[in-house]
């Protein structure tokens, strides 16, 4: 059961209690019961949801998976036309509704999640997720991260993201207050931590930077926040220096995990407790999880040798209604994996990145993810971009792009910055300025465009002497 009989739960033992915000809005237990309850079921066992956060969305959202049905929930910034062919697919796997319509939990092994993750195509691969998976995964969630009731959590982010949705229904399925906004707005997100008793933030770490110093630069009181939560990227030393001293109190979790995988591993800092900022390491296996690092045969690696970060859990998505290209999700003797590279070292999982990324260089294997953590944390650069750009004679060579965080920046600070930081045959050869970060359409950072940008001399990749 996800959180449908939880919510019937907290409506009985606590009707007037805060249940949801969303920026001025607010549904108690019992309203956010009553309203999901009173909503008109669909005529498919399937609704697709694809709009801006707002209650009414979160209505519909837990009326949309009450008994057996399941929701999908798009991204409402995507073009018109990826809306409507998603939409089609989806609606062409549905089946006639069957069952009442009470705002009751179906069946533990039942989908009630489409998920949507992105592909080689520019359609999103469709996967999906079974109630007791996310049943699973919210017991080890909430023993990890230390929710409980007394919480606030704020996620200013869009619903639709994977991150902020879990969240949504992690605290739905733990009685716990969820806050977020109608669209994300630096001032609102202060608004609310200041007025509103946040406790706990859920955001990924770009959002933590701008918060954080922008807070700290408004004084804006954070001293009541006890954890955040970040995940979508690595969390580097210059968000985590002003996360310090925005928030002194908070206890800052970072986590690695996949869309089809759920949580792999994850590490919590406490106050004041350092991080290895350029380091590949994020914490160790999640509760419930078995880690294993296994070559393409399925056979176990030895500590400190690279091969597919793979699983065993129950919080594992059942499988793809489309986009299943044999590669995405496989499953070696019992063990998941989604293909991307690390290795262990004494129980810390170290992720290198995917394989599809990693450049081979005069025989060498790089993986730019370990180039772009090592170039973020040089005095001065926002953020890296890394690659492999054809080369006579190595095959492939190492090229990067940064954004540098203030001032200018040249392409000899860059390499001293890199000295005890990166080995140097994994140092790129060619640097460029970024006037923004190459990304698709879709809004994801893309190495190809960056590639793309150099090739066909793009004013937005200036080269660096």
């Amino acid at each position: 059961m996800p959180f449908l009989d939880k919510i019937q739960l907290w409506a009985e033992e606590r009707p007037h209690d805060t249940a949801v915000v969303v920026g001025s809005s607010r549904l108690t237990w019992a309203g956010l019961r009553d309203a999901a309850a009173a909503l008109p079921g669909q005529s498919t066992n399937t609704t697709v949801l694809a709009e801006p956060n707002s209650s009414q969305f979160i209505e519909r959202y837990a009326a949309a998976v009450a008994g057996e049905r399941r929701c999908a929930v798009l991204d409402p910034q995507w073009p018109a036309p990826m809306i409507e062919d998603v939409t089609a697919r989806i609606r062409a796997a549905a089946v006639p509704a069957t069952g009442k319509d009470e705002l009751v939990d179906g069946d533990p092994s039942s989908t009630f999640l489409i998920g949507l993750t992105s592909g080689t195509t520019s359609i999103p691969k469709a996967f999906t997720r079974s109630r007791r998976s996310w049943q699973v995964s919210f017991e080890a969630s909430i023993e990890f991260f230390g929710l409980s009731q007394d919480d606030r959590t704020l996620a200013p982010g869009p619903l639709s993201a994977s991150l902020n949705l879990y969240a949504l229904s992690e605290c739905l399925y733990a009685g716990a207050a969820f806050h977020t906004l109608p669209t994300f707005d630096v001032g609102d997100a202060h608004a609310a931590i200041s007025h509103d008793g946040i406790t706990r933030l859920v955001l990924a770490p770009t959002i933590l930077r701008l918060l954080s110093e922008r807070g700290l630069a408004g004084d804006v009181d954070a001293s009541g926040i006890r954890s955040i939560i970040c995940a979508g990227s690595k969390l580097d030393a210059r968000t985590l220096e002003a996360a310090r001293r925005w928030a002194p109190h908070a206890a800052i979790y970072e986590y690695y995990g996949a869309s089809e995988l759920s949580f792999v591993s994850g590490t919590r800092l406490a106050a004041g407790q350092p991080l290895d900022a350029s380091g590949t390491g994020i914490g160790s296996p999640f509760p419930g999880v078995d880690l294993g690092i296994l070559d393409d045969a399925g056979r176990s690696l030895a500590d400190g040798e690279h091969g597919n970060i793979s699983v065993r859990s129950g919080m594992v998505s059942n499988g793809y209604l489309w986009g299943d290209d044999g590669q995405a999700l496989r499953c070696l003797d019992g063990w998941f994996t989604v293909g991307d590279q690390g290795y262990l070292d004494r129980g810390t999982l170290h992720i290198l990145g995917r394989r599809s990324d990693m450049i081979i260089t005069s025989g060498k294997n790089v993986y730019p993810h370990e180039v772009e953590l090592a170039l973020a944390s040089v005095p001065g650069i926002e953020l890296a971009v890394a690659a492999g750009a054809p080369d006579d004679i190595r095959g492939q060579k190492v090229i990067a792009g940064v954004v540098p965080a203030y001032g200018a920046v040249t392409a000899t600070q860059l390499r001293s910055g890199l000295d005890g930081l990166l080995a140097r045959d994994k140092r790129p050869l060619q640097y460029f300025l970024l006037s923004e970060l190459p990304m698709t359409d879709r809004g994801k950072v893309s190495r190809k465009v960056l590639l793309d940008w150099i090739k066909n001399h793009d004013p937005r990749a200036q080269p660096l002497a």
